[in-house]
C-alpha cells in the first residue's frame, strides 16, 4: 500500500475506533489518522503472530485486524492516562 493509501485507510480504522469507543481523547483528525495506521501496524503484528492474517489492502480481513489493533491502542492509552 502507498502512503495515501494508508492515510485514508487510517482515518477509516481510527475513525471506527473511536466509533466502537466513544468517550473524551484529545486530538482531532490528525490523532484519529495516526491511531488508525498504529493499529493497523499493530493489529498485523498480532494477526500475523496469531496466525489470523496480515494487514495487505482494502480487505474486509485487514480492516478488521486494523481495526481490533486501534481499539487496543486507544485502550491501552485511556488506562495509561488515569
Amino acid at each position: 500500500m502507498g502512503i495515501f493509501s494508508w492515510i485514508i485507510m487510517g482515518l477509516i480504522v481510527g475513525a471506527l475506533a473511536k466509533f466502537i469507543m466513544p468517550g473524551k481523547d484529545p486530538g482531532g483528525l490528525i490523532v484519529t489518522i495516526l491511531l488508525g495506521i498504529a493499529g493497523a501496524f499493530v493489529g498485523g503484528y498480532i494477526g500475523t503472530f496469531l496466525g489470523f492474517g496480515k494487514v495487505t489492502g482494502f480487505n474486509t480481513m485487514s480492516l478488521v485486524l486494523a481495526v481490533g489493533g486501534a481499539v487496543l491502542l486507544l485502550f491501552l492509552y485511556r488506562m495509561i492516562k488515569k
